[in-house]
């Protein structure tokens, strides 16, 4: 009920192109979001996601997240994750528009789980230099076998706790030349203590034009407070909620500003998807 509240207060609050007056956003969501081009690399993202729906194969999967709403067991079918758990056909479309649009050198991914987000990534530029995170080393070894067997090469795989990574973006152990991300996408810990430590321990690698996605903004009470916090951050300058991602910019020379956008133009079927989770 949460989350259907939250999603009727979004649909009535956002916007299409036609209320934006910032030049950057509207070309945002004019030439990215609502890009209608049937790229080919979308076959190639059907036939990803193919591939792991028809693995019948369990794992057993180490959860340092906030859990589940649909799996009761640790042993899982890799197909019921995919279903389930993974970003939808919809979103990894305009994932990977979104890397496409703003062509990002460095991209950090923050929970590879099956590697469905992490294929949109690296589609988009075949120059892009990927490292994606997983807590998990089951998940992590069947999401690097799939994609390898799959051919997408400019992926670095790290099993880790996320918290151990981010030690090394710290003030006091960071080089003369700190790593710089031009991109990253939070979908790791949907908790608001969680997010807010990550969002904390990266700030070190922003550029002006840094992009970060938090995925499942309106996951619970908790996400939503911290995803209001996360706007109000002194070092923000423009954020977007889709309701589904919570997008932000910390581009200096844009005036403080918060949209609340509706990336498909009607009304997404994606709610009900992720209702059961």
């Amino acid at each position: 009920m949460t989350i259907i509240k939250s999603y009727l207060k979004f649909l009535f609050h956002s916007k299409n192109e036609h209320g934006i007056h910032s030049p950057f956003v509207f070309d945002l969501v004019t030439k990215c979001f609502y890009d209608n081009t049937k790229y080919s690399e979308y076959e190639v993202l059907k036939s990803y996601r193919k591939s792991l729906l028809e693995n019948k194969n369990t794992i057993e999967v180490t959860d340092f997240g906030a859990g589940s709403r649909v799996f009761k067991s640790n042993v899982r079918a890799i197909s019921k994750i995919a279903q389930t758990a993974g970003i939808t056909p919809k979103n990894a479309e305009l994932l990977f528009r979104i890397v496409r649009y703003f062509q990002p050198k460095s991209v950090l991914e923050i929970g590879t789980s099956l590697g469905l987000a992490t294929s949109a990534l690296s589609l988009a530029n075949e120059n892009t230099k990927i490292i994606t995170l997983e807590g998990c080393p089951n998940t992590m070894e069947t999401a690097k076998f799939q994609l390898k067997n799959s051919k997408f090469q400019n992926i670095e795989f790290v099993n880790t706790k996320f918290e151990n990574y981010f030690e090394n973006f710290k003030p006091e152990t960071l080089n003369l030349k700190p790593q710089i991300f031009d991109l990253i996408y939070f979908d790791g810990n949907h908790s608001k203590k969680a997010t807010l430590e990550y969002f904390e321990a990266l700030i070190p690698t922003i550029s002006n034009d840094s992009v970060w996605i938090f995925d499942d903004i309106h996951w619970s009470d908790d996400m939503e407070e911290a995803w209001e916090i996360i706007k109000k951050h002194s070092k923000v300058s423009v954020t977007i909620d889709t309701f589904q991602w919570g997008i932000v910019f910390f581009r200096t020379e844009q005036k403080k500003e918060h949209f609340i956008i509706n990336p498909n133009k009607t009304i997404s079927s994606h709610l009900f998807e992720r209702i059961r989770f």
